[in-house]
C-alpha cells in the first residue's frame, strides 16, 4: 500500500494520459483546527471526479461545483476558504479556521512519472512548483524537510520521510507494514528465518535476511526511524533492541506481556546499556485498546508510533497491578 498522496498523483497522471483535464490542489497553510494538514493533496477531474482530500468534504464540494461551472486557471492560483466565521461554518471548517490552497492545472504528467519512479526506489523527492510560470522541478529530498510556501514557490517532499524497521516477518508484520506505508513510512522487515521470508511479500517493502542486530547497525537509525521487535525470540529481539536503544531512533518497541517486558529489561541490563536507554523501550508495544487479533494489535502499535512521532504524550501505560488478570495475557501474535 502506497502513501495516500502518491496514490493521488498516480491517479492524476492516469487521468491526464487518458485525456481528462486535471487540476492538482494542495493544502499550503491552515489556521485553527484543520481536518487536513499542509501538503495534503487532491486531484480534480474536469467532470468533478476527485481523488484525495483537502478538508472534511465541504471544500471539496465547492471545488467540484467550480470546475463543473467551467471555472479554471491556466496557471497556479491561490484559493482561500474560511476567512470569516460565517464562511468557515459554510465550508465545515472549525470556528475561525482558515484553509489556503494552491490550485494547479496539470499540464504535463512526465514529472509525476519521474517522481513515482524515484519514490518506488525508496528515494525522498522534493517537488517545487513555481506559481508564476507553473514550472515543476524535482530534487533530492532530505528527511525532516517541511512544506515551504511563500506565494511564489511551493515545495513539498514525497516519499519515505520516515522509516519503520520490523524485526520478524510474521502475519502481524505484514499487516502493520501496510498500515505504516499508508502513513508515509518506508518499511523494512528483517528476519533471518527463511521459512518466514519465503511466503507472500508485500510490494515496496524491503525484506532483509541478515541478523537483526547487524541490520540495525547497517541502517544507522536516525530521529525519523522507528524499530519494533515482533519475533518473541530473545536471540533475535534482544540483540536488535540493544543496538536500537543506543541509536537515535525516535521509537523502539517490543511485543510481549508486561512480565516478559520486565524480564527483557533485566536481560538488557547485562549489555552495555544505561538505565535511560533501557527505559526508552516501549513494552508491551502499542496503546491499550484491548486488541487481540493481528489487525487490532497492528492498529495499537502504529497508533503509539504516531503518537510519539507527533509529540503526543501517551498516558495509557498502566502498572501490572492495575490490569485485571485477563488483561495480563501475553501478546502472542507473530
Amino acid at each position: 500500500m502506497e502513501s495516500l498522496d502518491l496514490n493521488v498523483l498516480k491517479t492524476a497522471a492516469h487521468w491526464h494520459k487518458t485525456g481528462y483535464p486535471v487540476t492538482l490542489i494542495t493544502v499550503v497553510q491552515t489556521w485553527g483546527s484543520a481536518p487536513r494538514p499542509p501538503g495534503a493533496l487532491l486531484a480534480l477531474r474536469n467532470d468533478g471526479v476527485i481523488a484525495g482530500s483537502v478538508s472534511g468534504g465541504c471544500v471539496e464540494d465547492d471545488l467540484i461545483n467550480r470546475v463543473k461551472q467551467g471555472q479554471s486557471f491556466s496557471k497556479p492560483a491561490l484559493l482561500v476558504y474560511g476567512v470569516s466565521k460565517d464562511e468557515a461554518a459554510r465550508f465545515g471548517l472549525p470556528c475561525g479556521g482558515t484553509l489556503r490552497l494552491v490550485e494547479e492545472p496539470l499540464q504535463d504528467a512526465a514529472w509525476i512519472d519521474e517522481l513515482l519512479s524515484r519514490t518506488s526506489s525508496h528515494k525522498l523527492v522534493r517537488r517545487t512548483l513555481d506559481l508564476r510560470s507553473g514550472e515543476v522541478t524535482l530534487a533530492e529530498g532530505k528527511r525532516g524537510q517541511s512544506l515551504f510556501f511563500d506565494e511564489s514557490y511551493l515545495s513539498v517532499s514525497f516519499g519515505p520521510g520516515w522509516r519503520l524497521l520490523l524485526i520478524g516477518a510474521g502475519q502481524l508484520s505484514q499487516i502493520l507494514a501496510q498500515m505504516a506505508q499508508a502513513c508515509g513510512f518506508e518499511v523494512l522487515i528483517c528476519d533471518p528465518r527463511q521459512e518466514y521470508l519465503v511466503g507472500g511479500q508485500l510490494e515496496a517493502v524491503q525484506y532483509l535476511s541478515g541478523m537483526p542486530d547487524d541490520v540495525v547497525l547497517d541502517l544507522v537509525p536516525d530521529p525519523h526511524t522507528a524499530i519494533v521487535a515482533l519475533t518473541h525470540d530473545p536471540k533475535l529481539d534482544d540483540m536488535a533492541l540493544m543496538e536500537a536503544l543506543k541509536s537515535a531512533a525516535f521509537y523502539v518497541g517490543a511485543l510481549g506481556s508486561r512480565r516478559n517486558t520486565a524480564a527483557r529489561k533485566e536481560r538488557l541490563k547485562e549489555f552495555d546499556l544505561n538505565p535511560a536507554q533501557i527505559n526508552r523501550l516501549h513494552g508491551p508495544v502499542g496503546l491499550n485498546i484491548g486488541s487481540r487479533s493481528p489487525a487490532e494489535i497492528a492498529v495499537s502499535i502504529l497508533a503509539e508510533i504516531l503518537a510519539v512521532k507527533n509529540g503526543v504524550l501517551s498516558v495509557q501505560k498502566k502498572s501490572l497491578e492495575e490490569y485485571p488478570a485477563k488483561e495480563n495475557k501475553e501478546q502472542v501474535i507473530s
